[in-house]
């Protein structure tokens, strides 16, 4: 008689099966990440859309009213000119140099410090049509040369001249990319989602670039190619964070035809107001560190885009979706009405 152990044997297909188990089990674990909103946010955007909606409109007036009567500073980009950049080896100021500069009779000519307080100036002025940009810079290192002796006593760092005709060229081309643009990212949205969307992105682009140029107006900055292309980035970043929200939406309305639309678009402003505070956010810091560090030549650029970059935030909130839910109201009083 065969001898009984003392365990009681398990049937073999138990133990395979008990050990697939153990092996392909998911081990469980705990996240802990840090977030920048609580979880389960719920701020009536909405309900605030109609005061924010007259507030925008108020200050779009303003920047249109600021365009047509101040008008943007033009660089010689868009306007036609010529910037000289000049760096002394003794301080002096700006009243002295265009004193020692009146004999040139340059039209037009403007002197700022740029750069090294006392030493760097940029000298803006206009230029005739066919005038040749070597003859200007020769023309005042010549009478320079006579009030400042010494073979390091000033450097003509820079040089640049465009034409009127051509800087009249520039800036009707550089409005029509803005605009281009503006209407073919409207476009993009309302294709790819509704045509209630896209209306309500190619409003919100308007506010942006508008609330742009009025900072710029106000501040009396220059506005050159550099900061056109600030210009079009605001509008890529508006229309981002827009189909970002826009997305959301979508997704929400799919799972749940019967929801209240204002509800679902309150909702996903919630849900991705985090993620927009965190992309502006990190992004206003370089642009900070940008408008403090890179000095008067970039000062321009950077502003365009800190102002751009809020107020596309903003847009996207308070412009985009509550233009759509506007748009969806009107559609049905007119389907009753129907």
């Amino acid at each position: 008689m065969a001898a009984s152990s003392g365990s009681t044997p398990k049937p073999a297909g138990a133990t395979a099966a008990a050990r697939k188990a153990a092996v392909g089990a998911p081990v469980k674990q705990d996240y802990n990440f840090t977030t920048l909103l609580p979880k389960g946010l719920n701020i009536d955007f909405v309900g605030k859309r109609k005061f924010f909606l007259v507030l925008s409109s108020l200050l779009n007036l303003l920047a249109i009213g600021l365009l047509l009567t101040r008008g943007l500073n033009l660089g010689i980009d868009f306007k036609g000119g010529t910037d000289i950049r000049l760096r002394f080896a003794e301080p002096t100021t700006a009243a002295k140099l265009r004193e020692e500069l009146a004999p040139l009779d340059l039209r037009d000519l403007t002197v700022q410090d740029f750069g090294e307080q006392g030493k760097e100036f940029l000298l803006r002025f206009e230029t005739e049509e066919g005038q040749v940009m070597a003859t200007i810079g020769d023309t005042l290192k010549d009478l320079l040369s006579k009030q400042h002796q010494g073979e390091k006593a000033f450097e003509v760092l820079s040089t640049e001249s465009v034409g009127p005709r051509v800087g009249s060229e520039l800036r009707q081309r550089g409005f029509m990319a803005v605009a281009v643009a503006t209407l073919f990212m409207g476009l993009y949205v309302a294709m790819r989602f509704d045509l209630s969307f896209g209306i309500g992105a190619v409003i919100a682009l308007i506010h942006d670039v508008l609330i742009t140029l009025g900072a710029l107006i106000l501040t009396r900055m220059a506005f050159d190619l550099t900061t056109l292309a600030a210009v079009l980035t605001v509008v890529g970043f508006s229309i981002h964070d827009t189909i970002i929200v826009s997305d959301r939406i979508r997704e929400k309305l799919r799972k749940d035809r019967k929801a209240s639309l204002a509800a679902v678009i309150n909702q996903s402003i919630n849900e991705t107001l985090s993620r927009t505070l965190l992309t502006t956010g990190t992004a206003l810091l370089v642009l900070l560190a940008l408008l403090l560090l890179g000095g008067k030549g970039l000062q321009p650029f950077a502003v365009a885009l800190i102002v751009g970059f809020i107020t596309g935030t903003y847009s996207s909130i308070y412009i985009a979706a509550p233009v759509v839910l506007f748009w969806a109201d009107r559609l049905k009083m007119g389907q009753k009405k129907s």
